[in-house]
C-alpha cells in the first residue's frame, strides 16, 4: 500500500515535468503552424542551451546570467540556420524539413559528443536554490518550484506578445492567411525567421532549466522532445493554452504511473494520444492554425 504523503510529491513533480512539456511544445507549435517545419533539430538547440549556459557557469558566470544569454544564443544560432538551410524549404512536403532538421540533429549531437564528450556534465542550480520549500502538507525542492514559477512568466509574456502586440497579431494572421498578409505589406520572411528564433528561445529557456533538474548530455534535450510533439497532438495544432493543458496532463499521468504502475510510465503518453484521436482527431483544442 502507497502512504498518501507519497502521492503529493509525485503529483507536483508531474506538474513541473508538464510544465517542461508544455513550453517545449508551445515552441514547436509555434513554427510548425506557420511555416509547415516539423523541427526534429528542436531537442538538440535545447541541449545547445544547456551547454552554452554549463560553459558560462564553469568559468565564473552566476546562473542567473546564464539563464538569460543562454537562449538567446541558441537563438540566434536556430536563426542563422533557419536562413540559411531552413527557408528553402518553406511550401514545400513537411517531410523535407523533417529530414533536414532530423539530419541537423544528428550532426549536433555529433558535435556535443566531440566537444563534451557522451558523459553526463555536473550541471546543478545555485546555492539559492538548494534545499527545500515548506508548502504546510509537505517540502519541495525549491529548484522545482523556480522551475515552475520561471516557465508560468514564460507562458505570461507569451500569451500576452501574441495577443497585444502588433508583431504578436501579424503572426497569429499570418498563421491564419499569409497570402492576405503579405499582400498588405508585412515581410513574410522577417517573420518566419523571428517567429522560428522565438520558438528556439522556449527551447532554450526549458534546456537550461531542465539541465539543472534532469542533467545535461549529448541526447537530454531529444529526451523532452517526443513527450513535446505527443502534447502538440493531443492539444491541436495552434493551441497556445491547449499545450499548456496537454502537457500538464502528460507530465501527471506519468508520474502518477511511476508511482502505481512503473512499467506502464513511458506508454501511458502514447495510450492518452490513442484516445484523444480516437474521441477527437484534431485534439483537445483542435482548431487548425489558431493560437489560442
Amino acid at each position: 500500500m502507497l502512504e498518501h504523503g507519497a502521492v503529493a510529491p509525485q503529483l507536483f513533480n508531474g506538474l513541473v515535468l508538464g510544465a517542461f512539456y508544455a513550453i517545449v511544445a508551445i515552441g514547436l507549435s509555434l513554427i510548425m503552424n506557420l511555416t509547415g517545419t516539423i523541427n526534429m533539430a528542436h531537442g538538440s538547440f535545447m541541449t545547445l542551451a544547456g551547454y552554452l549556459a554549463y560553459a558560462m557557469v564553469s568559468r565564473g558566470t552566476s546562473f542567473w546570467f546564464a539563464l538569460l544569454v543562454a537562449p538567446i544564443i541558441a537563438l540566434i544560432v536556430a536563426v542563422v540556420i533557419e536562413r540559411t538551410l531552413i527557408r528553402r524549404l518553406y511550401g514545400r512536403d513537411p517531410v523535407y524539413s523533417l529530414l533536414l532538421t532530423f539530419g541537423l540533429s544528428l550532426i549536433a549531437e555529433g558535435i556535443y559528443h566531440k566537444v563534451f564528450t557522451a558523459n553526463s556534465v555536473p550541471f546543478s542550480p545555485p546555492p539559492a536554490l538548494a534545499g527545500t520549500v515548506a508548502l504546510g502538507f509537505m517540502n519541495f525542492p525549491a529548484y522545482r518550484l523556480f522551475i515552475v514559477f520561471v516557465l508560468v512568466v514564460v507562458f505570461v509574456l507569451l500569451a500576452l506578445f501574441l495577443n497585444y502586440t502588433r508583431f504578436g497579431l501579424r503572426l497569429r494572421a499570418a498563421v491564419q492567411d499569409t497570402e492576405m498578409i503579405t499582400a498588405l505589406g508585412t515581410n513574410t520572411q522577417v517573420l518566419y525567421a523571428i517567429n522560428f528564433g522565438l520558438g528556439i528561445l522556449l527551447a532554450g529557456i526549458a534546456g537550461v532549466l531542465a539541465s539543472g533538474l534532469l542533467g545535461l548530455n549529448p541526447t537530454s534535450g531529444n529526451t523532452l522532445l517526443m513527450p513535446a510533439f505527443v502534447t502538440v497532438i493531443i492539444c491541436g495544432m495552434g493551441s497556445l493554452y491547449g499545450s499548456l493543458v496537454g502537457g500538464l496532463l502528460i507530465g501527471v499521468a506519468q508520474s502518477l504511473m511511476t508511482l502505481f504502475i512503473p512499467p506502464a510510465s513511458e506508454v501511458v503518453m502514447y495510450v492518452l494520444m490513442a484516445v484523444v484521436l480516437t474521441i477527437r482527431p484534431r485534439g483537445l483544442f483542435g482548431e487548425e492554425g489558431v493560437f489560442g
